[in-house]
């Protein structure tokens, strides 16, 4: 038997070995010799001892050294069972009932197309006279892709491989660097999650990175015919103009319309790093502190996303600007150098707030916006009459939810 098991001692190495992970050395083996190999590895493991698992490992190493299928690798383990050994039952009565054309070694040929590797066949015995190439000189482009579907050429040309990244070039990789000024804006969106195989609304969530003004939405689903309309609606709702934009990798954001609607406000487009959770974690705070505090994380049907969307921008996205003060970081150095963000009550602020605290805070605002007109909004109501009137519109939201009807 040329089979070279000398480095094959557990049942682990015999799972490294089939997930390709580890080496193995042997040629292919006749149907006799199969038998025995499969005998011998049987009574070597103590098949009759080992647990469900790990006889499915042995099972999975034996049909890939051998070839053999499913179910006839299923009909060895049971003469296994029931006799103590394997042996050939197709030769026991009138021999094997049809001749084989094609040997093992004729199976492993290469990767190339069925017809590609069939001129090749050809022409090794019609223009070079390779005497050895006789047999597969007629073969069909068919029968070789029937031969490929065999379990010893997926064994031998099956290459294992790890998952490869996408590579897309919408957007550049990196966290976005505002440098104190107003118009960066991070992005994620929140599902509401399905029910009955009924899907929920999903919210969008854009919140700017320096002032903290946030504006909110509502979709039924995240294809871009519902995603883009509602996202540059949103976008319009900024005061001040919109410089960058920063996403995570959701194909809902990471497309050719978000990209060319940015390109025309002559944004940056920015998307998160591998390994660095923190590039988008303000917005992803805010779906926690703000979305889940208000909305919940009860199901709210697809159907109804056009409510939650009147809710959310005209209510919500108002009061969270205007009236519901956010903490600010102000960094720290120790005396070993480490930077730590503290959050003094004295940088607590609105983000409208924040907003006019900027130095010369008029030159970012867009055309036709001033500071008399964000004022007069901010004063139309004090913040506790703000909050009442939040929570009463979300309680109406909800039995026009939940109730059935929509007023």
């Amino acid at each position: 038997m040329d089979i070279n098991l000398r480095r094959v001692k557990t049942i682990e190495e015999m799972r490294g070995i089939v997930e390709g992970g580890g080496v193995l050395e042997c040629r292919a083996l006749d149907r006799e010799s199969a038998c025995e190999f499969i005998g011998w590895v049987l009574d070597r493991f103590g098949y009759r001892r080992l647990g469900r698992a790990e006889k499915g490992v042995l099972r999975d190493f034996i049909q890939f050294v051998t070839g053999l299928s499913t179910a006839q690798m299923g009909r060895r383990i049971r003469q296994y069972a029931e006799t103590g050994r394997v042996r050939d039952l197709r030769a026991s009565n009138s021999g094997r009932p049809f001749e084989r054309v094609y040997t093992r070694a004729d199976i492993a040929f290469g990767r190339m197309s069925g017809k590609a590797m069939a001129h090749v066949f050809r022409r090794q015995f019609n223009e070079f006279g390779k005497a050895e190439y006789e047999r597969l000189a007629s073969i069909s482009a068919s029968h070789i892709h029937n031969l490929r579907r065999s379990r010893t050429y997926t064994s031998k040309h099956t290459t294992p491989d790890r998952t490869r990244p996408v590579a897309n070039q919408i957007g550049e990789r990196g966290a976005p660097d505002p440098n104190g000024e107003p118009g960066y804006l991070r992005v994620d969106t929140v599902h509401q999650g399905d029910l009955n195989r009924v899907k929920g609304v999903y919210i969008i969530n854009l919140v700017d990175t320096v002032t903290q003004f946030e504006f909110v939405g509502s979709v039924p689903t995240i294809s871009e015919n519902h995603t883009i309309p509602v996202l540059g609606d949103l976008i319009d709702l900024f005061p001040f103009v919109i410089r960058g934009f920063h996403s995570d990798n959701g194909s809902e954001f990471i497309n050719r319309r978000v990209a060319a609607m940015l390109s025309r406000l002559d944004a940056e487009f920015t998307k998160s790093r591998p390994r660095h959770s923190n590039d988008n974690g303000l917005v992803e705070s805010k779906n926690g502190s703000v979305i889940r505090a208000h909305l919940g994380h009860e199901h709210i049907p697809a159907g109804r996303a056009g409510l939650v969307h009147e809710f959310t921008r005209d209510i919500l996205s108002p009061f969270l600007n205007f009236h519901r003060p956010c903490l600010f970081p102000e960094p720290r150095t120790d005396a070993r150098g480490k930077t730590r963000r503290h959050y003094p009550a004295s940088l607590v602020a609105t983000p409208y707030e924040a907003l006019r605290r900027i130095p010369d805070a008029a030159r970012f605002l867009k055309p036709g916006v001033t500071f008399e007109q964000l004022d007069a909004e901010a004063r139309a109501e004090i913040d506790i009459e703000a909050a009442g009137r939040v929570a009463r519109e979300r309680a109406a939201l909800f039995r026009k939810l939940f109730s059935g009807r929509v007023a």
